[in-house]
């Protein structure tokens, strides 16, 4: 076998290589946390039900994952006939996320938010790959103090947002890649039953 030949096997299986890697992420997430998954999506869908509202946020990537989740709920994921659901992704307004990071700190740019308008009952998704964002724990602080319900997407074990969290949903693995996109499916699982529970009014 000649050199180029075995670089081009070697570079081919690489995307192979990851793909298996985050079906096996993604199958110990299901057997480890699929019932706190279930338990997450009926809460929300619960909050939704009683006029909550979600809040989401995240840094980087996960500040994306946040606007994505967003739009899948405002815009609908698979019903685009049904009803929007109100959510809100809290990285996007950028005026208040440089006053509030020049005038108090970046750690509060999403804790602010949380304090103006997060509501008893409404619900605060936060996604961070590392649990230690300082932004992201000081605003389930606020969430929690304000009786919001908290849902945590987070990496192995969840850090600091674990004891923060009333739904952990932390993914067995060090690679923020991976992590990331299990958060994407678990955002689409959400996205997906909480439309279907507000079309049928469970």
């Amino acid at each position: 076998m000649s050199g180029k030949t075995r670089k081009k096997r070697q570079a081919g299986a690489a995307p192979e290589r990851d793909f298996a890697e985050l079906v096996g992420i993604l199958g110990r997430f299901i057997r480890s946390r699929g019932a706190v998954l279930e338990a997450a999506a009926g809460a929300a869908a619960a909050a939704l039900r009683s006029g909550g509202k979600v809040l989401i946020f995240g840094n980087g990537g996960s500040a994306a994952e946040a606007q994505h989740f967003a739009a899948e709920l405002v815009n609908g994921l698979v019903r685009r006939d049904g009803p929007p659901l109100p959510a809100i992704a809290l990285s996007t307004d950028t005026s208040c996320l440089t006053a509030v990071g020049n005038d108090r700190g970046f750690d509060r740019v999403f804790s602010r938010q949380i304090e103006a308008l997060g509501r008893a009952g409404d619900v605060a998704v936060a996604l961070t790959t590392s649990g230690r964002s300082p932004n992201v724990v000081r605003a389930l602080r606020s969430a929690r103090a304000k009786g919001l319900i908290t849902i945590g997407l987070t990496g192995r074990g969840g850090g600091a947002v674990a004891p923060l969290a009333d739904y952990l949903l932390d993914v067995t693995s060090g690679s923020t890649a991976r992590v990331q996109e299990a958060h994407l499916f678990i955002l689409h699982f959400l996205a997906g039953r909480l439309e279907e529970a507000h079309a049928s009014g469970e």
